[in-house]
C-alpha cells in the first residue's frame, strides 16, 4: 500500500513538472487586427515582437511565385524538376520524388492548401536556382512591402536561425496578397484541391467551415512557433484580417482568431474609403542578388548636375606693373558698372591722337577688375583672372554679360521631299536661298507587331476582352492600341503598335494566366 502511495505521488510530481515545463516553453503570444480596406489597426498585442512564423512563410513564397508568373519568368504550365533537396523536406509534404517533374500550378496548390514543404522548396529552386537565393528575394520583397522586421532563410518556414517575422508584418503580407493577386487569392479558401493526382486538404478548413465569411489565409505550426494563423473574413462591405502567433493548439488558436475577427467587425466602420496597398516596384532587382541590387542602386544617378560652360577669352591687354600688383593684392577700387563698357573698346586700335594710352590701360584694368568676383567667392566661382608680367589673358565665367551671337535666319520656305520646285524668297531684294528638304520620319519605329487575344461573336464582347486584358497586363500593353477587326469568323480582338519583344513577352504572360494569345507579325 505504501508503495502504491509512493508511485502515485511520483506520478503527480512528474505531471506537475511536465506541465510547468510546457508552460515555460510555450511560444510567445502576439496578435494584430486590421481593417483590410483602409489598413487601419483595430487591435495589436506584441505586434512588433520578432517570432518564428512557421508556415506563414509560405505566404511570401507564394507572393514571389505569383509575381514571377506575372513577370513571365515562369509559367503555370512549367514542368518543375524536383531536386533531392526538395524531396527530402520533412512533413507536411506532397511526398514528391527526386527527379519527378510536376507542373508549377500543382506545386502552388499544394503549398497554399496543404502547406507542403517539398512543394515550396521545389518552386523556390525552379525560380531562383537555389532555396537560399529565393529566400534572399523573399526578404527583398518583404522590405519593398514595408515588412521591416522580417527576414527569410527558407521557403517553407521550418525553424532556422534568423528566420523571423512579426504579427504586424504578416498582417501586411496577408493584405498585399489579397489586393495584389486577387486572381490567386481564392486558393486560400478552398477546402481541398487536386495536386498531381492527389487530393490535398486545407490545413485551415475548420475555421473556414465554422466562421461566417472566412476565406483564408494561412496556418503555421512548429514547436518553436506554436500554432500561428493569418485569417481573413468578409461580411458585407467589411473585410477584416487577423493574425495570431503562439497558440497552444489548433483549437485554441481557431477560437482566439474567431474572437479577434469578431472584435474587428465590431470596431470597423460600415463604410470607409478603400486604400489599396501599392504594388512594390521590384524592377530589375527582383532576381538580383542583394550585392548586385545594392551596386546597381549606388550607380543610379539621383540628380543630373548642370555642366559648366567653358571660359570665354575676353581680351588680351598689357597692364602696367603697378596695376598688376594692385590686382594681385586686391587694392584696386572697383569702378561703376557703366565703366565696363570700356572693355569692348579695348580690342580696337585707337588713332595716335586719341586718349593717351595710360588712361586707356587704367580704364581697361578697372573694367576687368569690375568683372572679377570678390575674394570670398573666388573659391567657388568659375571665373578666373590670369595676370602675366607681359600680357594678361583674362578668362571670365559664363555668368559675365557676354553678347550671344545672333541666330541664323530660318529658311523662308521649306519644301518636302515630294516637291521639286525651288523655294521662293519673300523679299525680292534678298538673294534666293537654297531649298531645305525635310524628310518625314516614321513615328512607330519598329512597333509593327501585335497580338491577338481571341475572336468573338460581337464587337462589344471583343472590346470588353481587350479592356480587361489591358488592365491585367498593363506593363507590356500600356503603349499598345486596342483594335477590333471584323472577319468572316467573327470579331478579332487585337493589340497593335508593339515591337517584337513586347509582343512575345505579352503573350508569354497572358499564356501563363491561361489566356489565349497569338503574336501578329508585320
Amino acid at each position: 500500500m505504501q508503495r502504491l502511495k509512493t508511485l502515485a505521488l511520483a506520478g503527480v510530481t512528474l505531471l506537475c513538472i511536465l506541465s510547468t515545463s510546457g508552460q515555460l516553453s510555450a511560444a510567445p503570444y502576439a496578435a494584430m487586427v486590421i481593417d483590410a480596406r483602409s489598413g487601419k489597426v483595430l487591435h495589436s498585442r506584441n505586434a512588433d515582437t520578432r517570432l518564428h512564423p512557421a508556415s506563414l512563410t509560405k505566404m511570401m513564397t507564394l507572393y514571389v511565385v505569383f509575381d514571377a508568373v506575372r513577370r513571365g519568368e515562369i509559367s503555370l504550365d512549367t514542368q518543375v524538376r524536383v531536386s533531392k533537396n526538395a524531396a527530402a523536406e520533412p512533413p507536411s509534404k506532397l511526398y514528391l520524388k527526386a527527379g519527378q517533374r510536376i507542373q508549377l500550378r500543382y506545386l502552388i496548390r499544394a503549398s497554399a492548401v496543404k502547406s507542403a514543404n517539398d512543394a515550396a522548396t521545389a518552386m523556390a529552386e525552379a525560380i531562383s536556382g537555389s532555396e537560399a537565393a529565393f529566400a534572399n528575394r523573399m526578404t527583398r520583397t518583404a522590405r519593398a512591402l514595408g515588412m521591416k522586421d522580417t527576414t527569410f532563410k527558407n521557403a517553407h518556414g521550418l525553424t532556422q536561425s534568423g528566420h523571423l517575422s512579426t504579427a504586424r508584418d504578416m498582417t501586411t503580407l496577408g493584405r498585399a496578397l489579397f489586393y495584389h493577386f486577387p486572381d490567386y487569392y481564392n486558393l486560400f479558401s478552398r477546402q481541398s484541391a487536386q495536386a498531381a493526382g492527389k487530393t490535398v486538404y486545407n490545413t485551415n478548413r475548420k475555421l473556414l467551415a465554422a466562421y461566417r465569411g472566412a476565406d483564408g489565409i494561412k496556418t503555421g505550426y512548429t514547436r518553436a512557433a506554436g500554432f500561428n494563423l493569418v485569417a481573413s473574413a468578409q461580411r458585407g462591405n467589411e473585410r477584416i484580417i487577423a493574425t495570431m502567433f503562439g497558440g497552444s493548439s489548433s483549437a485554441a488558436r481557431n477560437k482566439r482568431v474567431a474572437e479577434l475577427l469578431d472584435m474587428g467587425f465590431s470596431r470597423a466602420p460600415s463604410r470607409v474609403a478603400v486604400n489599396k496597398p501599392r504594388r512594390p516596384k521590384l524592377g530589375q532587382f527582383a532576381s538580383a542578388s542583394p550585392s548586385q541590387a545594392v551596386a546597381e542602386t549606388m550607380l543610379a544617378v539621383a540628380t543630373s548636375i548642370r555642366p559648366l560652360q567653358r571660359p570665354i577669352t575676353v581680351a588680351k591687354v598689357d597692364l602696367p606693373a603697378e596695376t598688376q600688383l594692385a590686382a594681385a593684392d586686391g587694392s584696386v577700387t572697383r569702378p561703376a558698372e557703366g565703366e565696363s563698357a570700356v572693355l569692348a573698346a579695348s580690342t580696337a586700335s585707337p588713332p595716335d591722337d586719341a586718349v593717351p594710352k595710360p588712361l586707356i590701360e587704367d580704364a581697361v584694368a578697372a573694367a576687368v577688375l569690375a568683372s572679377v568676383p570678390t575674394d570670398e567667392a573666388l573659391s567657388s566661382s568659375v571665373a578666373a583672372v590670369v595676370v602675366a608680367p607681359a600680357a594678361a589673358e583674362v578668362k571670365v565665367s559664363a555668368l559675365a554679360a557676354v553678347a550671344s551671337p545672333a541666330p541664323q535666319p530660318r529658311p523662308v520656305k521649306i519644301t518636302f521631299s515630294t516637291s521639286t520646285a525651288p523655294a521662293k524668297t519673300a523679299d525680292p531684294a534678298r538673294p534666293a536661298t537654297k531649298p531645305v528638304t525635310v524628310a518625314r520620319l516614321s513615328t512607330s519605329g519598329d512597333r509593327h507587331w501585335g497580338i491577338n487575344v481571341g475572336t468573338y461573336a460581337s464587337r462589344y464582347e471583343a472590346e470588353r476582352v481587350l479592356l480587361r486584358t489591358a488592365l491585367i497586363e498593363i506593363e507590356t500593353l500600356d503603349s499598345a492600341l486596342r483594335k477590333v477587326v471584323r472577319k468572316n469568323t467573327g470579331f478579332e480582338a487585337n493589340f497593335v503598335g508593339l515591337d517584337e519583344r513586347s509582343a512575345a513577352l505579352a503573350c508569354q504572360r497572358l499564356s501563363a494566366r491561361e489566356q489565349r494569345c497569338e503574336p501578329l507579325s508585320p
